[in-house]
C-alpha cells in the first residue's frame, strides 16, 4: 500500500515510516521541519518506496496531490510539547485545527481512509481513571494556555467523527499517551529525553512541582505497531482508541531511575511550575489509559517495559552527545 504520513520527519512519524517500509509498503512523508528533522529520516532516503516532501500540511495544493496518490493517510503533523504550546498558543491552535481540516477535506475528496493522531491531553483535568474513550472530557479555563492544545486536539476529533458520520469518510482516531524512544527531543518539554540528557551531562535533573505527578510511558515501537494494526482493520473506522502503556511511575521516581541507569552523579532539582511555565500553569496529576478497546479489536498491548524505554533513550542520547 501507499501511505502518506504527515509529520513523518518527526519522532513518531519517522518510526512509523520505518515500520511501514519494513512491511513492504510505500511511504510518502510531508513535513515542514518546524519540529521534525531530516536527520530522523536520512537513513530512509536510500530505501525503495520512500519519498520526503518538505512542505506544510496547510498547503492545500500539496496535500491534495499527495492524498490523491496515497491509499491511506496518517495525520501526525501537530504542535508538539507542553513548552511550545505554552509559549506559542496561537501557533499550536492554528497548526492543529487548520491542518486537520485540510487533511480531512482532501481525504474526503479522494475517498481515502485517514488515521488522526490525537492525545491523552484531551482528557484534561478529568479524574475518572483509567481514562476510557467514552469518558467525559474536562478542560481548564480558557485563560490558561496549557489547555489550548487539548481543546484543539479535541476539535480535531470532533471534526474527524463528523466526517465519518455525515460523509462516510473512513476515519480512525488514536489518542496517544506518553510515547518515548530514540529520536525524541527534549527541546519541547518532553520529560524522558530531557532528564536523560541532564543525567548524561552530570547536571541536576529538573522535575517540576513536587514530582509526585504520574505518567505511563510507552515505547514508540509499540505505539507504531498499534497504529499499523488499527490502519489495517476496517472495524476501527469511526472509532477512538487509547494507545499507551498502563504502568504508572511518578516523575520523581522516573528521574531517580534514569540516574541509576546512566550511573550519573546528578541530583534531582525540584522546580516550581510557575518558574518553568509562568503563573497559573495547571498540570494533569495522573494520566492512565484504559486500553481494553484496542486490545480487544487488534490484540495489541505493549511489549516493552519502562526499563527498555529508558535504556533505548540513554543509548540514543549517549551516541548523539558523545564527542566525535
Amino acid at each position: 500500500m501507499r501511505f502518506l504520513v504527515t509529520g513523518g520527519a518527526g519522532f513518531i512519524g519517522s518510526h512509523l515510516s520505518d515500520h511501514l517500509l519494513d512491511g513492504g509498503h510505500e511511504v510518502r512523508v510531508l513535513d515542514d521541519l518546524s519540529t521534525g528533522s531530516m536527520e530522523n529520516v536520512a537513513h530512509l532516503e536510500i530505501r525503495d518506496g520512500f519519498q520526503c516532501t518538505v512542505g506544510s500540511v496547510a498547503d492545500e495544493d500539496i496535500v491534495d496531490e499527495l492524498v490523491a496518490q496515497a491509499d491511506v493517510v496518517v495525520h501526525l503533523a501537530a504542535a508538539v510539547g507542553v513548552r511550545l504550546v505554552v509559549e506559542s498558543p496561537v501557533r499550536a491552535i492554528e497548526t492543529n485545527v487548520h491542518c486537520t481540516e485540510v487533511v480531512l477535506e482532501h481525504a474526503d475528496r479522494h475517498a481515502k481512509p485517514v488515521l488522526i493522531a490525537s492525545t491523552s491531553e484531551v482528557y484534561g483535568k478529568s479524574s475518572a481513571l483509567p481514562f476510557r474513550e467514552d469518558g467525559d472530557l474536562q478542560m481548564g479555563a480558557t485563560d490558561k494556555s496549557r489547555w489550548a492544545y487539548a481543546c484543539s486536539k479535541a476539535i480535531d476529533e470532533f471534526l474527524a467523527m463528523a466526517y465519518w458520520r455525515e460523509r462516510g469518510l473512513p476515519v480512525i482516531v488514536a489518542r496517544l499517551f506518553n510515547t518515548v524512544g530514540p529520536r525524541q527531543t527534549g527541546s519541547y518539554g518532553m520529560v524522558v529525553p530531557t532528564l536523560v540528557s541532564q543525567a548524561l551531562a552530570g547536571r541536576p535533573l529538573s522535575v517540576y512541582g513536587d514530582g509526585c505527578q504520574t505518567r505511563c510511558f510507552c515505547h514508540v515501537a509499540d505505539v507504531v505497531r498499534a497504529l499499523d494494526g488499527l490502519i489495517g482493520d476496517q472495524r476501527a473506522y469511526g472509532n477512538v482508541f487509547n494507545v499507551g502503556a498502563t504502568t504508572e511511575i511518578s516523575i520523581l521516581d522516573l528521574a531517580r531511575r534514569i540516574i541509576a541507569v546512566t550511573g550519573s552523579a546528578s541530583e534531582v532539582s525540584l522546580t516550581a511550575y510557575a518558574d518553568a511555565y509562568g503563573d497559573g500553569f495547571e498540570d494533569m496529576y495522573r494520566r492512565i489509559p484504559d486500553t481494553t478497546k484496542v486490545r480487544e479489536l487488534i490484540g495489541w498491548s505493549p511489549t516493552r517495559t519502562l526499563d527498555d524505554v529508558i535504556q533505548d533513550v540513554v543509548e540514543h542520547q549517549a551516541l548523539r552527545e558523545s564527542p566525535v
